[in-house]
């Protein structure tokens, strides 16, 4: 703990933290992470030629100056660091985690907040635990809340987040089909999320919580909440339309209020309604909530729209798994676009549940009679055969469309982050 209080005081001083020594690194502390394929440790005398104000390293053959600040792990050095700049600061984390629509939530509920509040947040998806600590090392005197996303592929990493973090307000969006590969089971990514709600249980801290999701009702139920949803709820809500940006009515303390969102899809509600849930929680208006909505523009390949010369393409392909893969498909269905395609790229992750997965994906495409469709990814393309069209790689599916156009179409692409399928949208 010497070691961490030496840090600090230092840390207090500097213009924060960095882990990439090719940034800006004046006057910052240089933690010299590793990983599988690389050694952090050396890159220690290329950001002290920066300016940096000291390197963190853990190889004590890289000791090269008094700036180097030798410790048994980087790693944990951070997140200590982390944990007690948190225990210094009185901002309150807000802490997010789930399945499906945390970096959507996320985004949401900063724009909610930040328009009125001063708060920090996670930027991009940087949620695990290199990111959770670097969010909570940008509080700031002045900062009120910190909007903190914690992501899991593993029992025990919403634990050990939640230890570095300390939240006092949780939101589970949701629990359903990912990261099967490293979780094991669905019971098992049940009980990894349900890790946020038992640490706040054991803290007094307080849930924002999604009253028709049954699961996680029944997860709550012994912690103080403010909940969401269609009825019997504190704030209450339903889709308008759909058609194709997200339209909702919500009300509160019975008065009713309209909002037009610019995302896509009918699985947005829920994202909506946990961030005015939020927004609630921490008194800021109803009109300004309504307005921090309606002008949140999505971004990063998610729920995006996009218009091109020649066709209207709907862009969900930073992630997906089978859960939200499914809502896809379902409400692009519940559009009734004329000329709808579906290009759709593995899902990853899945271990020994994958061929079932991607089956069930295109069992369920050819049930609502979609015709237009393109599976790219070897895992769909060993599912049985409903007369779609298949390629291995994304540059496969490139090299059909540059030959074969698609126009005049409503297009749905969703993915996997490593599909990279938005670079078909040039071709489109």
């Amino acid at each position: 703990m010497k070691i961490i209080k030496e840090l600090y005081h230092h840390f207090i001083l500097s213009e924060g933290v960095s882990t990439d020594s090719r940034e800006d690194v004046a006057n910052k502390i240089f933690f010299a992470l590793s990983g599988d394929n690389f050694n952090g440790n050396k890159f220690a005398d290329d950001a002290l030629n920066k300016g940096a104000k000291l390197c963190v390293i853990d190889d004590p053959s890289f000791a090269t100056d008094s700036k180097c600040i030798l410790v048994n792990n980087v790693l944990l050095a951070l997140q200590e660091l982390a944990k007690h700049h948190r225990e210094k600061n009185s901002a309150t984390v807000l802490a997010i985690t789930g399945s499906n629509g945390k970096t959507t939530t996320k985004e949401l509920i900063s724009s909610v907040l930040g328009n009125y509040i001063d708060i920090i947040s996670t930027q991009g998806n940087y949620n695990n635990h290199i990111g959770v600590p670097l969010t909570l090392l940008n509080i700031k005197p002045n900062t009120n809340i910190a909007v903190v996303e914690m992501g899991a592929n593993h029992i025990g990493e919403i634990d050990k987040l939640c230890e570095i973090a300390n939240p006092d307000v949780g939101i589970i969006t949701n629990i359903g089909k990912a990261h099967l590969e490293g979780f094991g089971s669905f019971e098992s990514v049940i009980c990894a999320k349900n890790e946020l709600y038992n640490y706040l249980k054991k803290n007094k801290g307080t849930v924002i919580v999604n009253n028709d999701d049954e699961l996680l009702k029944k997860l709550a139920i012994e912690l103080p909440q403010f909940s969401y949803g269609k009825n019997n709820s504190d704030v209450e809500g339903e889709v308008v339309e759909y058609n194709p940006s997200l339209k909702i009515k919500w009300t509160y303390n019975n008065n009713v209020f309209e909002c037009t969102s610019q995302l896509y899809g009918k699985y947005n509600f829920d994202n909506i309604m946990a961030a005015i849930a939020v927004g609630l929680f921490f008194n800021v208006s109803e009109q300004s909530i309504n307005q921090s909505i309606e002008t949140f523009v999505p971004g990063n390949n998610r729920s995006q729209q996009i218009k091109t010369k020649y066709n209207s393409i709907f862009l969900d392909a930073y992630n997906a798994n089978p859960t939200s893969m499914n809502e896809a498909v379902m409400s692009f269905a519940g559009n009734n676009f004329a000329m709808p395609w579906l290009i759709l790229g593995d899902m990853f992750e899945l271990g020994s549940y994958s061929k079932n997965e991607h089956q069930l994906i295109v069992d369920l495409i050819n049930k609502t009679g979609f015709k237009n469709v393109i599976l790219v990814g070897s895992d769909f393309n060993q599912t049985l055969e409903h007369n779609f069209m298949k390629f291995i790689t994304t540059d496969d599916a490139k090299s059909y469309l540059i030959v074969n156009k698609i126009k005049n179409a409503n297009i749905l692409i969703k993915g996997s982050r490593r599909m990279e399928l938005e670079k078909l949208i040039d071709l489109l």
